[in-house]
Order: C-alpha cells, then structure tokens, then sequence
C-alpha cells in the first residue's frame, strides 16, 4: 500500500461538513453523561485529522460554549444558524451496539449552503434538519457530496425515535452514500448504480460496498469497545477522504482501519501509519452480483 497522506502541508482539501451538533443525554445502567454528539462532529472531527474542516449547523443558547470552543480550538470553523432550541437526543444503551433513542427538542432547519468552492460536502443530518431537495445544492457547490441517510429517515418529531420511509432518489448522482443495512431498507427506489460508490455497514459484522453497482464484501477489523456511537460517521468521512486520494479497495481497508482504532482509543490521535498496518487486516473481495441493495 502507498503511505497514507499527512495533513501537513499547504494545499488541504477544503471540507464543509452539514448537519446538527447535538447534545447527547447517555444512560448507562444508573449513570448519566452529557456530551456533544452528532454526525456531523464525528465525521467533522475525522476529516480535521487531514484536512481543513468547517462545519454548517445550528445551535441554541442552551448549548454549552465551551463545546463549540473546544471544536473552533482544534481548528474546526463554524457557521452556525441560530436557533431557540439545540437538537438533543437521550441514548438508553443496552449494549455494546443497541440503544433507545429518544429525540428531546430540534434545532432549525439547514436550507442553504455557504457559496464559497468545496473539495468535499458531506451531508450528515441527524434529525431531518437537511431537507432532500438541498441534496442538489449541495453537488451544485461541490463535485464530491457524501451523505449518510440515518438523519434523512428520522422524522424531526421530539419523542422516541421511529424511522420512515425515504424516496432515495434524492441520492442519485452523489459521489458516497452509507447506511447501516436496517436503515437502506427504508430508501426506496434507488439501485447500487444510481450512486458511485454506496457503503451498507453492519457494525462489526460483514458490510457490502459497491463501486458504481458492482459489488464488494469487506470484514472490519475486530476491536473490543465499550460503545460504537460515532462508528458510521467516522466511516463515511474517512472513506470519502481516502477514496479521493488513493483506489476504492485501498480506501475502504483504510477506512475500516481508521474507524476501529477510532473504536478503540475514542479519539483521533493514533498514528497514521497504525492505520495502514490494521488497513492490511481488512478483507475486501468482489461479490456475486444481486439485484437490488
């Protein structure tokens, strides 16, 4: 494999990451722990390893300052919509990797774009704040869109979480599109080809990539972990940076990699050459061809 690119240097990709940033409320058995959550501050904070990162969100007063600082102090930019209330969500976990959701207030909607050229928009959403018709503004502002369909099939209604149904044909035409293999049942009317490259991750489990409908399996590397949240978001971003630098096969091995050792320590300063050396573990091969997701 060729040596992962550093994010020394003078000519950064330029990323803007969309979605909410989010108050989590996590019950673990009778504990109770407040922090920031959010797809968009997983993948954010994935891409900040490599590349100059701002983030297009929006926030209330209730949410906590030093939260948004600490993001700003590590060379995060933000454009925040305001807003009266955050986007707050309770995680009951039951295990290691199933949990109950429970959305407790939103923030407003995300409706346009800053106009300003981007090597990458990545469009995570949370709770239905990115409406689908924004999806074309976004490959309007950039060639490289990457979108996760967890925050699309989330209707914004505070209460416990229940999924719907999408038109995936939204998605037609963006550069990346992942979800967990329960939530792809829930996008209706689109085909692996409709999408260059389409992820359907499953945990730890077996997980199916396609380049431009052809399919592929891969296994993730097997990492004992107290939790997983945050796993996808890390997975998208990551994917998206290594698939613009190196082959399909070599991304999605380092992007398993990258998202285990994420796993693992729960921050973004292991080395990256730790991650090339797991990326050699990840078992990527062409599958029979189905029909259909």
């Amino acid at each position: 494999m060729r040596p992962l690119i550093s994010k020394i240097g003078t000519d950064k990709m330029k990323c803007l990451v969309v979605g909410h940033l989010v108050k989590d409320v996590l019950v673990k058995g009778s504990g109770i722990e407040y922090r920031i959550g959010g797809g968009a501050y997983y993948s954010a904070l994935a891409l900040s390893r490599f590349c100059d990162v701002e983030v297009l969100t929006s926030v209330g007063e209730d949410f906590p300052g030093k939260w948004l600082e600490e993001l700003e102090a590590s060379g995060i930019r933000l454009h925040v919509i305001p807003s009266r209330n955050s986007t707050s969500y309770r995680l009951r976990y039951l295990d290691r990797d199933n949990r109950e959701l429970t959305l407790l207030s939103v923030a407003e909607r995300i409706t346009d774009f800053p106009k300003k050229g981007y090597d990458m928009i990545l469009l995570n959403p949370v709770a239905g704040e990115i409406p689908p018709e924004s999806i074309e503004l976004a490959r309007e502002r950039s060639s490289f869109v990457g979108a996760d369909v967890q925050g699309f099939i989330r209707p914004p209604e505070p209460g416990r979480v229940k999924l719907k149904d999408i038109d995936g044909s939204v998605f037609r035409g963006v550069k990346v599109l992942h979800g967990e293999a329960s939530e792809m049942t829930l996008v209706k009317g689109i085909e692996p080809g409709d999408v260059e490259v389409l992820l359907v991750s499953q945990g730890g489990d077996e997980g199916t990539a396609y380049l431009r409908g052809r399919k592929h399996v891969y296994r993730p590397v097997k990492v004992a972990v107290d939790e997983s949240t945050g796993a996808g978001d890390v997975f998208l971003a990551s994917f998206s940076y290594f698939y613009r630098e190196c082959p399909f096969v070599q991304a999605l091995k380092r992007a398993a990699a990258f998202t285990a050792l994420f796993l693992k320590h729960r921050h973004f300063s292991f080395p990256l050459e730790e991650v090339n050396e797991l990326a050699r573990e990840v078992d990527v091969k062409p599958a029979r061809q189905a029909s259909g997701i």
